[in-house]
């Protein structure tokens, strides 16, 4: 595992909680609108940051934090990652965890540990535009759909939410979403937001009026849907 980042106050990434959040290198995704591009990839020179350094600073600032965000990357693709929560949980704090989904049985595994307390999943988009959007094989969609199912009939919170790009994600995308976590209790409709480390910085983002649009479109299928990063 490789820690490439820490932001060590947070009032954004854990809903209600003040957090610290960490970033773990290496994910299977290519997402050409990730704003995280800088840490897809392991660095050869070794962690920027040491787990005891993380813990140092966590249980300095335990009386401060309510809990502690992991996003990456993709977390659950590294085998100790049990472990870091683990012991972030010893210190009292709880646990958001950031996925997009490839790694149901990794979730299955922490949920069933109770040692999670939030979960975050990114929505790249439906079937038909996954390998595309994703540059993983589509048959990861399937595990995608595992874990959407998995989180929907559990009793942690969770949200699903999708960064929306202009040229991906029509109506009828938007719909094929909606079917896809038909009953999820939260969903967030991310405004997408061109950055240094965006891959292609062809994209747009939609524009609010659209935005409204599909929020009003998915009150169908999910019972509470909100947008994110749109004043």
């Amino acid at each position: 595992m490789q820690i490439a980042g820490l932001q060590k106050t947070t009032l954004l990434d854990y809903p209600g909680h003040v957090a610290a959040t960490i970033f773990l290198s290496g994910c299977n995704f290519r997402c050409p609108f990730c704003h995280n591009m800088n840490i897809v990839l392991p660095f050869s020179d070794g962690p920027m940051i040491s787990k005891e350094e993380l813990m140092t600073f966590l249980n300095k600032r335990k009386e401060i934090l309510d809990g502690v965000c992991i996003t990456g990357g993709e977390p659950t693709l590294h085998s100790d990652l049990e472990e870091l929560i683990r012991r972030i949980k010893e210190l009292g704090l709880r646990v958001k965890l950031d996925t997009n989904g490839t790694k149901p049985e990794v979730v299955a595994h922490l949920l069933d540990e109770y040692l999670l307390d939030y979960v975050a999943m990114d929505i790249k988009g439906s079937r038909g535009i996954f390998e595309m959007i994703t540059g993983a094989p589509v048959s990861c969609f399937d595990k995608v759909v595992e874990t959407i199912r998995l989180l929907i009939n559990s009793e942690v919170a969770y949200e699903f939410r999708t960064t929306i790009i202009e040229e991906y994600h029509t109506i009828d995308e938007i719909r094929k979403i909606g079917e896809l976590i038909s009953g999820a209790k939260h969903y967030y409709l991310q405004s997408f937001v061109d950055s240094e480390y965006v891959p292609d910085h062809t994209l747009h983002a939609c524009n609010k009026e659209k935005l409204i649009e599909m929020k009003e479109y998915l009150s169908t299928y999910i019972d509470d849907v909100e947008i994110r990063g749109v004043e």
